[in-house]
């Protein structure tokens, strides 16, 4: 392996749109392809190759591979301007590298097919925008197209906190701040505190890993600001259940009580097939903070959350991710099977005839 070869393999994972690609020692590199992994007919890659690649993506970056056991997020660029999110590891003893490929283009919302009330949502003065599902289903995207509406539309001072940076944005109406975990600064809390000298509008967090990260958000949309963050959480009350529960059980009736006031909105994500199999569409679960959310999350009544959400429709354009699925499924956009494999519930079949 050489510079040159790495190169035209991550060409090849641009020009064929993949969304992965995967370097282990004893198998050529794979790429990951409309959710599918298919093992490329390149040579078998040696653990000579491996830390070669490790050692050129941390050397972007002015860094050398750590000399114990430890894992590593970070980004690689090519010169045209191709970005990866990387994830470096050993296995087996040996460094094992998942690249995860950044589309050079933020979409907006219409070209993502993400609800247009995001354009509302984002129009919030304060509190705290949570975006949440499973890994690789869409929640960097659905941010950074977030992001680009408020930098068309607003005059914001929006920094980011990111491990890594994906999406680089240029500043338009609003001034984007860009900060990488391990290059720009140590972690996420420092970088919180450091962002509220930085007269910030807008925070955008990559992700909210521990208490002491949380906390750090709900005390910035406390204070006036709007904060931007991820969970990896699969619905409205799983997210609230997974942020109360990063503090102790003495602190959480607290905690659900400065959610009920700064929480704006939760937009929960799933991918699916369409039915050709060409393209991934975004299933989306939309609740927003309304009076009476608000009072469900204030006495932790949870459980009536998704009842909310499914009356909220109309009036407040949120939506369950079985509405969502229901309405896919009437326009004949995707198949039962993928409704199925992504919804919460055992009875989609009988709310499809009923709706």
């Amino acid at each position: 392996m050489d510079a040159k070869t790495l190169a035209q393999i991550l060409e090849i994972a641009f020009d064929k749109k993949v969304s992965d690609v995967h370097f282990e020692i004893d198998n050529p590199p794979f790429f990951r392809g409309r959710g599918q992994l298919i093992r490329s007919r390149l040579p078998v890659l040696t653990p000579e190759d491996t830390e070669f690649i490790a050692k050129t993506i941390l050397a972007q970056h002015g860094r050398e591979l750590p000399a114990g056991p430890e894992e590593i997020d970070t980004s690689y660029a090519l010169p045209h301007g191709g970005r990866f999110r990387v994830s470096i590891f050993r296995q087996r003893g040996h460094y094992g590298i998942v690249m995860r490929v950044i589309p050079p283009y933020v979409g907006t919302y219409k070209e993502l097919h993400l609800p247009s009330v995001l354009e509302e949502i984002v129009q919030a003065p304060n509190g705290l925008i949570l975006v949440t599902g499973p890994t690789g289903n869409g929640k960097s995207t659905t941010l950074a197209a977030m992001l680009r509406d408020m930098n068309e539309r607003f005059t914001y001072n929006i920094i980011t906190i990111e491990d890594p940076v994906e999406f680089v944005f240029k500043s338009n109406k609003s001034c984007i701040v860009q900060r990488e975990i391990g290059i720009d600064t140590r972690g996420f809390s420092e970088a919180l505190k450091a962002a509220m000298r930085m007269d910030p509008d807008v925070i955008m967090v990559g992700e909210m890993r521990d208490a002491e990260t949380a906390e750090a958000c709900l005390r910035a949309a406390e204070t006036g600001h709007l904060v931007l963050s991820t969970l990896h959480t699969q619905s409205a009350t799983s997210t609230i259940s997974r942020l109360t529960g990063f503090f102790p059980p003495e602190a959480q009736d607290i905690v659900l009580q400065r959610l009920a006031e700064i929480l704006v909105a939760t937009i929960s994500l799933r991918l699916v097939k369409d039915k050709s199999g060409e393209h991934i569409l975004p299933v989306v679960e939309i609740m927003r903070n309304t009076t009476t959310i608000e009072a469900c999350i204030r006495e932790g009544r949870l459980e009536e959350i998704e009842k909310h959400i499914e009356n909220g429709r109309v009036q407040y354009r949120m939506q369950t991710m079985d509405q969502h699925l229901i309405h896919l499924l009437k326009h004949d956009i995707i198949s039962m099977e993928q409704a199925k494999r992504v919804s919460h519930s055992t009875d989609l079949e009988r709310k499809l005839t009923f709706t």
